[in-house]
């Protein structure tokens, strides 16, 4: 029905011609209605005439998300919920019962969001984009960290194209606008030895979130499209954008290798060529980043000549 609604861009269709495309009654079209109704759609009844469709809700859910969405693999499922605890608990969930590769969960909000190192990642409802994608990859578990570097090329191709901002890329799962953290990765996975049962690709992006909505300790370091555009971005429009390219760079890392990924990653990159200081556990270590190796380490050059591969830690450019 949304389809025929759309494709007659807010003319009026006549109850009959929507029960004779859809095969129903016209109870049964006065039926999907009130239910598009009861999830925010504007449609207008106009006795005697029939039905015109208005504008659609700004909710994530997988009617509007699939509407128009043309992917060969991810988003071939999309499952949306109002709120979870983690988008990627829930996809781990789904994997589990055999959800097929390139399912999609999205979330309007999380109460236990996480990125990197179990740090809190905030999920308020209705302004940004919650959403996990689950990958069965035909390859060893040691090339999984290739898929954060996919991830993060994604998010920012999606940026580009409906926000019109130049997004970087910080090591090993940031994405920032003018060095202000605007999405974060968290790809998780559940595999044996040599073999990968599925891996997650944990996104979250903040597109219309306004200042106050960041706790006080964010407000500095984060920051969302509409703070950096000044303007509200389609959410609907932005996802769409998003699972497009997670399509695109997928197949071609499929077909082709980490090659392309890492270059255009390395393009992006805020700390390539740069002298830095990269925080870990038990200490700390400086020097000059050359690039990123098939693991998804970062190669940092020190002083001496010698080169260190870095697997984790907080980058401080100097």
């Amino acid at each position: 029905m949304l389809e025929l609604f759309r494709g007659r861009n807010e003319q009026v269709i006549s109850g009959e011609e929507l029960g004779t495309a859809l095969k129903v009654s016209r109870t049964a079209v006065w039926k999907h209605v009130k239910n598009l109704l009861s999830q925010g759609y504007q449609i207008e009844s106009i006795p005697s005439r029939g039905y015109r469709f208005l504008a659609a809700p700004d909710v994530l859910t997988s009617l509007e998300v699939t509407s128009g969405l043309q992917t060969t693999r991810i988003g071939c499922q999309i499952s949306s919920v109002r709120e979870t605890e983690s988008t990627n608990l829930l996809a781990f969930r789904l994997a589990e019962n055999s959800a097929p590769e390139g399912t999609v969960v999205i979330a309007e909000a999380q109460t236990g969001g996480k990125g990197r190192l179990g740090r809190h990642w905030e999920s308020p409802p209705g302004v940004n984009l919650y959403c996990s994608v689950i990958l069965r990859p035909p390859m060893s578990p040691v090339r999984a960290p290739q898929l954060t570097f996919l991830s993060a090329v994604a998010v920012a191709r999606a940026i580009e194209e409906v926000a019109q901002l130049q997004p970087t890329i910080k090591w090993p799962n940031d994405v920032l606008l003018n060095g202000r953290k605007v999405a974060g990765l968290l790809n998780e996975m559940s595999a044996e030895t040599d073999t990968i049962h599925c891996v997650v690709l944990g996104i979250g992006v903040n597109i219309n979130m306004e200042r106050e909505q960041f706790p006080n300790d964010l407000r500095q370091p984060a920051t969302s499209l509409f703070l950096e555009k000044g303007v509200s971005i389609n959410r609907v429009d932005f996802t769409k954008a998003l699972l497009t390219s997670l399509d695109v760079l997928y197949d071609d890392y499929l077909a082709h290798g980490f090659t392309g990924i890492r270059e255009e990653w390395l393009a992006r990159s805020t700390v390539q060529g740069r002298r830095v200081r990269v925080s870990f556990g038990n200490g700390e270590t400086e020097g000059v980043v050359s690039g990123v190796d098939n693991d998804g380490a970062l190669l940092i050059t020190r002083g001496d000549g010698t080169q260190e591969r870095v697997l984790a830690g907080d980058v401080t450019v100097l």
